[in-house]
């Protein structure tokens, strides 16, 4: 926790998400977005984290759109996001750097089905990629696209 957010303000790194999510929603609501430009938007910010992270962002980018090929693509604050066609998100993936955070992180929403009793996980730390972590994200994605 940084001195500024203990102090009741933001940091930069929360400013600036809180930026881009204003920019995603203003972007959204003009008739000229479309899912194409969603993707592009989330593609792009894969391409601009840094390059451990960005070997993440692509891979779990490949095994999402893969494994639910129905998903749709967006930014969220910022961030790669996969929505259901409705447009409820499922899961943002948190590269380390975003918040200089020392991994990365898969994290999924409301509308994610992943329910297991009074408690269960919805943040994923990612801190490599194997066929054990690809694994486990195709079984997350699969579950969270039922909800």
């Amino acid at each position: 926790m940084t001195t500024e957010t203990q102090q009741g303000t933001f940091s930069a790194q929360e400013r600036a998400a809180m930026k881009a999510r204003s920019a995603e929603l203003r972007a959204e609501g003009k008739k000229g977005e479309r899912k194409a430009d969603d993707l592009q938007a989330a593609l792009t910010k894969i391409a601009e984290m840094a390059p451990a992270d960005r070997v993440l962002a692509e891979r779990v980018h490949a095994t999402i759109t893969s494994t639910v090929p129905e998903v749709l693509t967006k930014t969220w604050y910022g961030m790669p996001a996969y929505t259901t066609s409705d447009g409820r998100l499922l899961v943002a993936f948190k590269n380390a750097g975003k918040f200089g955070s020392r991994y990365c992180t898969l994290e999924f929403q409301e509308a994610s089905a992943l329910d297991d009793g009074d408690m269960w996980p919805v943040s994923f730390a990612i801190t490599t990629w194997s066929p054990a972590v690809q694994a486990r994200v195709t079984a997350l994605i699969t579950a969270a696209a039922r909800g």
